[in-house]
């Protein structure tokens, strides 16, 4: 299963993408975390030490791997002649974190538009790597995209079997998250799940998207829980939260209602 968790900045896009990891590597199954955001903070959610997190270098900005792939650097000018298919098969093994024997992230990153533009050789090797990840590979991957509708426009939703879009309890959120769907529908994501995130009201949450999303759309709502915001305090990670909370039990909710072939503990 190929899962893109995406949405507008701010929603919990990569606190729900964590605990996601979580709860499908702790049932049993293989899972490899991308990390695709412009300002990837995944590692540090899902564990990795802050000192650690703070030295990994995004693939499509690790120049020497870059060049080495493609043939040619990144931010060299237009003109360049490189590989759109560059090697990339070996990339999961040599570049990726191990957080636990089924749990394993690779941070891509994204692009500096301003310095690099769309058509580049770093951004060559990400599409051909998640191209990869998306075809050939047989664990779970779950991509926690850049936010908004950035990774619509660089073509890179494809192949996805599932879109959990991650929106907050408030009509231009919602407004938002419905423009992500038709996008995703679009490029032929058949399966699209709207997760109303940080709920406190559930009745006004639940009134707002009957009007707004109604039976048109599938959605759930996911509970405020206090223990996300605790260990974000104390720079904690999602893993550090009680198995018996609020957010892991609406979320194994979601995944027995939208993957019932999925057994989670």
């Amino acid at each position: 299963m190929k899962v893109l968790v995406a949405g507008k900045g701010g929603t919990g896009k990569t606190t729900i993408a964590a605990t996601l990891a979580y709860i499908l590597s702790e049932s049993g199954y293989k899972v490899l975390v991308l990390d695709t955001d412009s300002v990837p903070n995944t590692a540090v959610t899902l564990g990795v030490p802050i000192e650690e997190a703070v030295e990994i270098t995004p693939l499509t900005m690790n120049e020497r791997l870059v060049e080495e792939r493609t043939g040619a650097k990144p931010g060299e000018g237009w003109g360049l002649f490189f590989a759109l298919n560059p090697k990339v098969d070996d990339i999961a093994e040599k570049y990726g974190i191990r957080l636990s024997e089924n749990l394993g992230l690779v941070v891509v990153g994204s692009i500096d538009a301003s310095k690099q533009g769309c058509l580049c050789p770093a951004i060559a090797l990400a599409r051909q790597f998640l191209r990869h990840m998306l075809t050939a590979r047989e664990e779970i991957v779950l991509v926690d995209s850049e936010a908004g509708a950035e990774v619509f426009g660089r073509g890179l939703a494809e192949y996805f079997d599932l879109m959990f879009c991650i929106s907050e309890p408030t009509l231009k959120s919602l407004d938002i998250s419905i423009k992500l769907v038709k996008m995703a529908e679009e490029l032929s994501i058949k399966q699209n799940v709207i997760l109303v995130n940080k709920v406190k009201d559930e009745e006004l949450a639940r009134r707002l998207c009957n009007k707004i999303l109604g039976e048109k759309y599938r959605w759930h709502l996911i509970h405020y829980d206090e223990n996300v915001e605790r260990v974000d305090y104390e720079g904690k990670p999602i893993r550090d939260i009680p198995r018996e909370s609020i957010v892991f039990k609406d979320l194994k909710a979601v995944i027995r209602s939208e993957t019932p072939w999925i057994r989670v503990r």
